[in-house]
Parts: C-alpha cells; structure tokens; sequence
C-alpha cells in the first residue's frame, strides 16, 4: 500500500545578504591542510588522461574546512580526486560570510579552471563569479538555485535518509520524546528535520505509539534555530530546552552546533543520545562519540570526488548530482556503541523501509526536497 506523508509546502524562504567585494584571506594555501594527509600530488597513474592545466579548487563556508562535517567532507573528496589525477589543488577557507566573494575571486586570479564551493550561503557569490567567468568550472554544493551552463549542483535528498534516521529515534526513545533544533531556517536544514520528524510519525503508525518530536513541526514549518552555524550558548540553550521538555534523542542540524549540544547533555547529567548530520560523527567528532546513537549521512566526499575527477578527465556537465538512498549518495551511519541497546528488529525494519523508499511504496517528501 502506498503511504505518502502529509506535508505543509511552506517555502522556509531566508536570504544571506554576501558582501560582492569581500576581501581575501591574506593567504590562500595550496596543498594540504596541517592535519590532513598530503594528497595534493601523486606520481599514481589515474587510469585517465587529465586535461591539461586542470586545477581544482575549494571554498569553505564559515563553518571552515575542520567543521568535522560538510566542508571537511567535501575537502576530503577534492583531495581524493586530485591524487588519483595527480595533480595539485588549491583550497581558501571562510572565516566570515564577508570573505565568500573574495576567496572565490582569488583562486580565479590563482588559474583554478574548477571551484567547488561548498553550502548554500555561497550561492550568490557563486553565481555572480560563473556568470563574469565562464571559462571556470564551478561546483555548487548543497544548492540548485543557479542555472548556468558552467556550473554543476551536488545536491542530496537528506529526506530519506533523515526518515530512517527518525523512526531509530523513536525506536530507541524511552521517555517517548525525541527533539531537533536547527543552524539557520534554510531548506538544506529543514529537509532533515521533516525527514527525522516524519520518520517518528511512521513509526508511530507501524507501532500504534505516540512518540512527540519537539523543536519542529513539520506542517507549520517553525521550530527552533540558533540563527547561525556556530558552537555556542545560544545552541547549548536551544539543546537543553529540548531536554527539559523530556527529550532523551537530540537532532542538532548545523554543523558544529552539536558540539554544543554534547555540552549540554554532558551538564545535564541525563541519558540522553545524538543523532549527528551530514558525516558518521562517531568517526569524526573529538569527543562525545559514545553518545551518538547513528548519523545521516550526506556521501559528499564521494560526491564532490566523483563530480571533478570525472571534470578532470574532460567529463565536465551542469547537470546535478543529486544523493538518493539508491545511488547511495544519503544513508545513515552504524549503530556503533548503540548495537547492542537498539531493538534487535530495529536494523531488518529499517532495511525493509529503505527498501520501500527506493521502490517508491513509501514516500518521503519535504518542500525542501530536490526538485
């Protein structure tokens, strides 16, 4: 029986005001960072010949390449495609929403014939650069909105994934509570909160239960956001409003905002899991691991690697990429230290759900959903 959720089409329609003219950063580094693993050069064969005088490079948003989520993500990508091309890169980080038209024109100035640029906050600088410089490849991450012939979107149906990730958390719950706080009312933010929220509702349906999600409501698209991408007060305050209204499973949405929210569990003393966003978090956070129950994951290393090795070897096309549960491009992490404390049915019922999702007998839509 096919089983379509109900959703208000509410457009969540927020504005970044970019700076045209922001400055550069004083310096814009080529190779890799300090903590990654040197990979801006290799003497391996590709398998493919490289276009000459390809050059791929790499913007950040203000969450910066060590956010531990996206941009370190897709930065991860960029170098794995430049090691198998063997060639070098270039990357400029963004400390402040001011820097995006800067950085972007700088590594045009660099002779970069390809820039990734990674969240939607920089799609009008984005836009503005591929429409004065149409010899210059761009890759846009996490935004559709620009329809240029040289530039490619790597878009992702969190939705579905984010589904899975919500009917865990009901699951798991015991005190039948679970919350989710956002960054900033953006869709690529809410597309994981109508995902979780309707996740616990049809689990709610399958198990005749009556799980509450607080911190969003999906048919009035409002629920509660920090107003940026940072770790701070603001989203310690928003995660321990969640737990005192009983939450025992926190979704923060936004990057490093969960870093807050370990804070917050960690002071209240509860027993109280995560869900983590766009990376496996268990891997990659330094510390608070043991308290996430599973993340969603946005396969944007694998994404952004695919879309410029394939650029450079002459493949470039402005069609999106888009990130399903079938091309694996979206999925949600293992269960890790959870394993042995989830439903031993929990993993076969989710299994059956991603099954249903993909053939389409369950389905899962946002009014933040790729279109």
């Amino acid at each position: 029986m096919k089983k379509r959720l109900s959703m208000v089409a509410v457009a969540a329609a927020t504005t970044l005001l970019l700076a045209a003219c922001g400055q550069a950063p004083d310096e814009t580094t080529a190779g890799p960072t300090p903590d990654s693993p040197d990979t801006n050069t290799s003497t391996e064969d590709p398998g493919s010949a490289t276009v000459d005088g390809f050059l791929p490079c790499i913007v950040s948003d203000a969450g910066g390449f060590d956010d531990k989520s996206f941009n370190q993500s897709s930065f991860e990508g960029l170098q794995q495609a430049a090691e198998t091309l063997g060639v070098e890169y270039k990357q400029a980080q963004s400390d402040t929403e001011d820097q995006y038209a800067g950085n972007i024109s700088s590594l045009i100035d660099q002779g970069c014939t390809l820039i990734n640029t990674v969240g939607f906050a920089l799609a009008d600088a984005t836009r503005a650069a591929a429409e004065a410089n149409e010899d210059v490849y761009f890759v846009m991450l996490d935004d559709s909105s620009i329809d240029l012939p040289n530039v490619k979107p790597i878009i992702y149906d969190t939705a579905q994934a984010a589904f899975l990730a919500g009917y865990a958390a009901a699951s798991y719950t015991e005190t039948g509570v679970v919350g989710t706080f956002g960054g900033m009312q953006f869709p690529t933010v809410t597309i994981f909160m109508d995902g979780f929220a309707d996740g616990v509702a049809y689990y709610n349906e399958q198990k005749n239960t009556e799980v509450k999600v607080v911190g969003w409501d999906v048919d009035s698209q409002t629920g509660s956001f920090t107003g940026g991408f940072e770790a701070n007060d603001t989203a310690k305050q928003l995660a321990n409003t969640l737990i005192t209204q009983n939450a025992d499973v926190l979704l923060p949405v936004g990057g490093p905002i969960f870093i807050s929210a370990i804070e917050a569990i960690n002071d209240s003393g509860k027993d109280i899991a995560m869900i983590g966003v766009d990376a496996d978090l268990y891997e990659t956070a330094d510390s608070g691991k043991e308290l996430f129950l599973t993340s969603i994951l946005k396969q944007m290393k694998a994404g952004v690697n695919d879309v410029v090795t394939q650029a450079g070897q002459g493949n470039f096309d402005a069609s999106p990429y888009v990130g399903t549960l079938e091309n694996d491009g979206v999925g949600i992490a293992p269960f890790h230290d959870f394993e042995s404390k989830v439903d031993p049915e929990l993993q076969s019922e989710l299994d059956a759900i991603k099954a249903g999702i993909i053939d389409g007998s369950i389905e899962v839509v946002s009014p933040s959903s790729p279109k």
